[in-house]
Parts: structure tokens; sequence; C-alpha cells
């Protein structure tokens, strides 16, 4: 951790998460038209958002900001891809890293890890499948769609709400604050594929308001003390790879978790790279 991220991460400690995440609410799903417009304005051009993508490019016709940041793309910005047992890539975003689990560890950064069980709510029958499988984590910035997507066809057999803190999932937490991800607020997707068990993590961050999925709707806000779950059995939702699976509403993370001798990463898949929805990330083996 360098001197620079220690001024960025240490105050966040003392920081009320969840208190600051709910004002945020307030302000990304106001309706009042003039405050709407400006914090639009600024982010798109603070961070560089290309309107160009959107369905609509439209500020002014977007009910709150929070309509805009979940904003939907163009038919066609997108190309999903189509081979045969290809992986595609689940959010615009940056891969943060991309690699093996490694009896049950997960890298966050260098030197530090943590547990697929623990990721995944804590139970180790729902972890076991991943032990030494493969896993992806997915930065999305502030600029980038908020939408995510199947990584492949998938049925959903379980859905669990972890509580946790709102640290920042930008990289210099991620270098700061030991086991990051697992201590985060969070929804764990389990999904059956035709690679088997596939689990995705959606991580929540400080000022993200809210995580929803299609089938489910909003998941957090209101959090809760503790892990919640919900089975899938009769009328088990099935998504195909491509098709919406959540949100964020303010930005964050992904995690994907496959198991052992599952798939395989592409070489150019690597920690550092910026990624597009519906890439070719891996293989199924």
């Amino acid at each position: 951790m360098t001197f620079k991220e220690s001024l960025t991460t240490l105050p966040q400690y003392i920081l009320p998460h969840h208190p600051l995440s709910r004002l945020m609410r307030k302000f990304t799903f106001s309706k009042n038209k003039a405050w709407k417009n400006l914090f639009i304005r600024k982010i798109i051009a603070h961070y560089g958002v290309n309107m160009d993508e959107a369905l609509n490019p439209n500020i002014d016709s977007y009910s709150c900001f929070n309509e805009f940041f979940t904003r939907e793309l163009k038919a066609g910005v997108r190309t999903i891809n189509s081979e045969k047992n290809s992986i595609a890539c689940p959010a615009d975003g940056a891969v943060s890293q991309a690699g093996d689990i490694t009896e049950g560890d997960i890298i966050q950064a260098k030197g530090m890890s943590y547990t697929a069980m623990d990721l995944l709510g804590g139970d180790e029958e729902r972890a076991a499948p991943f032990k030494n499988g493969k896993f992806t984590t997915i930065y999305l910035s502030p600029k980038d769609y908020h939408r995510l997507h199947m990584p492949l066809d998938g049925t959903l057999r379980e859905m669990i709400h972890v509580p946790g803190r709102l640290f920042s999932v930008n990289a210099a937490t991620a270098n700061s604050v030991p086991r990051l991800f697992a201590r985060n607020e969070r929804v764990v997707a389990l999904f059956d594929t035709e690679a088997g068990p596939m689990a995705l993590v959606l991580v929540g961050a400080i000022f993200v308001a809210s995580i929803e999925t299609v089938w489910h709707g909003e998941v957090t806000p209101p959090s809760a003390k503790e892990v919640r779950t919900w089975s899938y059995t009769d009328n088990a939702p099935q998504l195909k790879k491509g098709e919406e699976l959540g949100r964020f509403n303010m930005g964050s993370t992904i995690i994907a978790l496959f198991g052992e001798d599952a798939v395989n990463w592409e070489d150019s898949f690597v920690a550092g790279e910026k990624v597009q929805l519906g890439e070719q990330i891996g293989s199924v083996l």
C-alpha cells in the first residue's frame, strides 16, 4: 500500500458507509431537473462518457440521474460472442484480476487474497465446487455501461444477499483493504451452466445506491443484519448468454467463479486490460 493509497483508503474505515449511500440514493433518484442535468453533464465531462453509444443520448429526457447512469445501449454497439463454447464478458470495465482459485483462495491484489467461502456468504458446501476453479474480477468505472449480462446460458438455482461494509472498490482500495470483496455488501447468483456451476457476485461499494436483478428486482436496499437466501427449484429463471441479469445503480464490481477444469481464460484476458460486454474472455473446456 503506497502513501497515496493510504490517504485514499484509511478514512473510509470510519465513514458511515450505508447512511452515505442512502443519501446518495436520494440525490441520484431526484427528479429535480436542474440538479440532475448538472450532475449528468459533470459526470459526462469528467469521465468521458460516450453518449453516442446510448440508446437515448438526450440527457434532458432522463427523469433522474440514475436513469442516465443505467442507460441502455443502442442495438449493435456491443456484440455477444456466439462461437461454440465461448464465454462472453458480462460487463464493460477493466480486469482487476483473473486466474486460478487455489484451494479456495482468490487473489485480490499482490500479496492479498480472500476465500471463496467468505465471498459466497460463509457456506462451505456452497463454495466447494469452486475450490480449485477459475475466477475473474471486473471493475466498472463511472463512465461504463452499468447493466450486467450473462457470460453463458444459465439456470438460476440460488441467490444470496450478504450484508457488509461499502468500501470503494477502485484499484487503490483493492490494493489496501484486506478481504475487500468479502467484506463489502454483495449479491451472489449461482447458476447451472454448460460449464457446470457458475457464481456471479455483484459487489456493492460506497455510494452504490442499490443492486437489482431481472428476476427479483431491487435486492438492496434495504440491507440486512444476516445473510438472506432465495432458492429456485420450480420455474427457475433461465437466462441466455448475453441477456441482462442485473444492474448497479451507481458503479461497482462483478466477480465470476467457475469450477475446476471447467473453463480457461483467453491469453489476453489479464489484470489491467479494458474489456467490453460480449467479447470472448474464455472458453468452456
